[in-house]
């Protein structure tokens, strides 16, 4: 056989070989297809967050491919004949229509909606979820700012999408989400009605806005969102995945599990539980009941109306920024400028410049691969509580109203609350963060110093009673833990100590373990005692005669 025959235990046999062997000969696919199969991946509960925004994403592709054959994304005004029978003979958006007949005349298109809508709020939530987790732990640092930057695009871009697929029903709670948002336009100074005109094509409503946000939300927004989740996978490839400290972990290297094939069976179960997750809901919570609502008009507002909980930030702010009217250069700047286009942008570009900004003020330029734990950065941990506090009280003050009304409290004193709790109760999170961090530090020094508490108490010839604790590592001629701490977690009880330390028939859980010296000599004299009376007794007559 020459050098360029092929040996023939290398010949497939199979149809699938076979094929795999030609594609493989003309685009030699194996060699970089078996690399990234040999990937490692780490496995921590705290990185299942980003699976789950990518999973909703999938499921959002896969139900909203199978909406856009009924939908009409058309404003032509039409009069209702379909089988719900309060809206017959209503006029109304071929839109809001082919909702209606979506929601009852599609066989399975109530639930295909319904969990479309649910993969949505989840999308976003889990994509807000897996941002805080990156900047608690630290998954930010260089080299990963990059990252960090497209995931911030991502929950913006998902923010936009949302609403636009929130709107696109052209039903009562829509469209007044729609007028505010035009609201929110004309607000912007100078260019505020152009950037109004140019988007509704005229004054509000027109009757073009449904369309173009329907290119929006199926094409343009999510061919954007697959191409940041293709570029933020493939940086996570490329400067492979962060990972907790531990035993074997280094800068240099990732302990975990390879992609093919447990990660692969693992990841592939996980997206079936996160799309049953979305069915369950889809099929048993009602969302969005549109045929609730009617038909949108400019006139009316639906009581109560609320957004989807990603937009009650913005909601919030409207409602607690004072109706201050600045005139600056013989132009009015309205109120709504400040909390709704002001307010977002300064959250976003303080959020996307932190990395940078943390690295100049702590002079680190070093390349990080290993994460921290949300204690070993008590400044960044508490400016983390204090912005999520600041977003809270948002959130609950974008819903004041109905608080107001299911609690009989005043809205004006739900306002006044709202406001002064967006001043006082961030830097209260803050200075509570830092000091339950401070805390859990000392904590872990104590430990690495005198051990894990046993629950064994013993009392000493001196009638004194102390607890025995249990080393974690050699101690010297003190008594205290040579052990230094490593970012890891430290145990705090003994069972997370496994069967390091020998069952003892005594009292208590553990054998006594090595104390400090003065403590250790008094427990062993009276240990001798205890043995010396023992065997005393067991020799005396009146033990013989019991």
């Amino acid at each position: 056989m020459t050098s360029t025959q092929t040996r023939r235990s290398d010949v497939p046999r199979t149809p699938q070989g076979k094929a795999g062997k030609f594609l493989d000969d003309r685009l030699m696919l194996a060699g970089p297809i078996r690399k990234q199969l040999h990937k490692v991946f780490p496995d921590h509960w705290s990185f299942m967050m980003g699976e789950i925004a990518l999973y909703s994403f999938i499921v959002l592709l896969l139900t909203g491919t199978y909406l856009t054959f009924f939908f009409d994304p058309s404003m032509a005004e039409t009069v209702y004949h379909g089988r719900y029978v309060p809206m017959q003979g209503v006029p109304m958006s071929r839109a809001y229509e082919s909702t209606l007949n979506i929601s009852f005349d599609v066989r399975g298109g109530l639930v295909i909606r319904q969990i479309h809508h649910w993969a949505a709020l989840l999308f976003l939530a889990a994509m807000l979820i897996h941002m805080f987790r990156v900047f608690f732990t630290g998954a930010f640092r260089k080299p990963r700012e990059l990252n960090w930057l497209i995931g911030l695009s991502l929950i913006a871009l998902g923010i936009i999408e949302g609403f636009a697929g929130y709107s696109l029903p052209d039903d009562l709670l829509s469209g007044t989400g729609l007028r505010i948002a035009d609201a929110i336009m004309l607000s912007i100074p100078v260019i505020g009605t152009w950037v109004s005109f140019l988007i509704f094509g005229g004054s509000f409503p027109g009757d073009v806005i449904i369309g173009r946000f329907y290119i929006a939300h199926v094409l343009l927004i999510p061919a954007i969102l697959a191409a940041l989740i293709g570029a933020h996978l493939a940086l996570v490839v490329r400067q492979k995945h962060t990972q907790f400290p531990g035993h074997g972990r280094t800068e240099d290297t990732v302990s975990g599990e390879r992609v093919y094939p447990l990660y692969a069976a693992k990841a592939g179960g996980f997206f079936f539980i996160v799309f049953g997750v979305c069915a369950a809901l889809g099929g048993l919570a009602q969302i969005n009941p549109v045929w609730l609502f009617g038909p949108y008009q400019p006139a009316a507002v639906s009581s109560g109306s609320q957004p989807d909980w990603y937009m009650m930030f913005l909601d919030g702010s409207t409602r607690l920024f004072p109706s201050w009217e600045i005139r600056l250069w013989h132009h009015t700047v309205p109120p709504l400028f400040w909390p709704t286009v002001v307010l977002p942008g300064i959250l976003f570009t303080l959020a996307g410049a932190y990395p940078f900004i943390e690295a100049k003020m702590t002079k680190d330029t070093a390349k990080h691969h290993l994460l921290q734990r949300p204690r070993d950065v008590p400044v960044r941990t508490a400016l983390g509580a204090m912005a999520i506090t600041f977003y809270v009280v948002l959130f609950l003050s974008g819903g004041n109203d109905i608080i107001a009304k299911a609690f009989d409290i005043s809205l004006n004193a739900m306002t006044w609350g709202g406001r002064i709790a967006l001043l006082v109760l961030p830097p209260i999170a803050y200075a509570v963060a830092y000091r339950i961090c401070l805390g859990l530090q000392r904590h872990d020094r104590e430990v690495l110093e005198h051990g894990v508490e046993t629950g064994v108490v013993r009392m000493l010839p001196t009638g004194e009673f102390i607890e025995v604790h249990q080393p974690l590592g050699l101690v010297d001629e003190h008594g205290h833990g040579t052990l230094s701490y490593t970012g890891i977690a430290v145990p705090k009880r003994m069972n997370q100590l496994g069967a390091a330390s020998p069952l003892k028939h005594i009292r208590g859980f553990l054998y006594p373990v090595k104390e400090k010296p003065e403590i250790q000599a008094a427990l062993d004299e009276l240990e001798q005692a205890e043995r010396d009376e023992s065997v005393g007794g067991l020799d005396s007559p009146r033990q013989l005669t019991d």
